[in-house]
């Protein structure tokens, strides 16, 4: 008789365990249902729409028209406009990702020093991240004026002539870059914190050791705040082939789409042009182009970035 009451304790806790466990497991649906009703209405079926969209011809009004790869056909071999793009792409990620990180670890190390008034110049080199894309694409206008623009004024104080910027399809993507390092504040207030979280007891025993600024720095340092500067690399190798408001804002493209990127010609195929299909096709080709590189730097992580708490093989 004992047997059997234990045995049914036994099994009405454990029911009662699985009622609760099941209980818990709709909870934490019924708390995540916003954001997956949000990914699939927002990001999941446009993302298989345009899939699809991107093997028709469609111009916005009537029925797609499959094509097959037409359109991936087209951009890769017969249209010019394409290659252009994607070198004027590449040429600006290229050139400003590297230079806002090596910037922003360069500001990050200075900012890190205890010095008075740093907490003002902190702030003063976050301040352009918060301006917004459109003001700061207005005021850049007005400094990169080629004959009374301040930029050019300056650079005639020393004797140089300006350029035309904005207006010289030579200078025109060096200008945006320009814009885009100003606003390296986001990036160096993460590095200011990184390097601020490193123990202060891995320096004392470098500094016992003899270790000067220089070998404290890249011994110590740079190896600690290696996840953050994986971070701000793979958040911008995205953010620069998605480039879209510098490009509107400042030159639409041109001059002769000498300033053309990806996504400001996906936008004028979509709803310019109304090459819908074919604009589909391009985001899709970016979005391999992304993905590609995005994989090749978190395979070359394992070469460069420590986790403190990671135990190398």
């Amino acid at each position: 008789m004992s047997i059997s009451a234990s045995i049914g304790r036994r099994h009405r806790g454990s029911r009662r365990g699985m009622k609760r466990s099941t209980r818990e497991t709709l909870f934490f649906y019924v708390c995540i249902s916003p954001w997956i009703i949000g990914f699939v209405v927002f990001t999941a079926v446009p993302m298989f729409s345009s899939l699809y969209l991107s093997f028709t011809d469609w111009d916005s009004f009537q029925k797609p028209n499959w094509v097959g790869l037409g359109n991936y056909a087209k951009a890769l071999t017969a249209d010019p406009l394409f290659w252009k793009v994607l070198r004027n792409t590449f040429y600006y990620a290229i050139v400003s990702v590297p230079v806002s990180l090596l910037i922003a670890l360069y500001l990050s190390n200075l900012l890190s020093h205890d010095f008075r008034g740093k907490r003002i110049y902190r702030t003063i080199i976050y301040l352009p991240s918060l301006v917004p894309l459109v003001a700061a694409g207005l005021i850049f206008k007005w400094l990169l004026k080629p004959e009374d623009g301040p930029v050019n004024a300056l650079l005639g104080l020393f004797g140089i002539k300006g350029p035309a910027w904005l207006l010289d399809a030579n200078w025109v993507i060096p200008a945006i870059i320009l814009l885009s390092i100003w606003q390296v504040g986001g990036g160096t207030i993460l590095l200011i914190s990184a390097i601020n979280g490193v123990p202060k007891e891995l320096y004392e025993a470098a500094e016992i050791d003899g270790a000067g600024h220089y070998r404290l720095f890249w011994s110590i340092t740079f190896p600690m705040i290696t996840p953050i500067l994986f971070f701000n690399l793979v958040t911008g190798i995205i953010g620069a082939f998605q480039v879209f408001d510098q490009v509107y804002i400042l030159t639409q493209g041109g001059p002769d789409n000498a300033s053309q990127m990806m996504v400001p010609y996906i936008y004028t195929s979509a709803f310019k042009d109304f090459h819908m299909g074919y604009a589909s096709a391009l985001a899709w080709i970016l979005f391999v182009i992304i993905m590609v590189i995005s994989a090749a730097v978190l395979k070359s992580s394992d070469a460069w970035v420590f986790y403190e708490s990671e135990v190398k093989k």
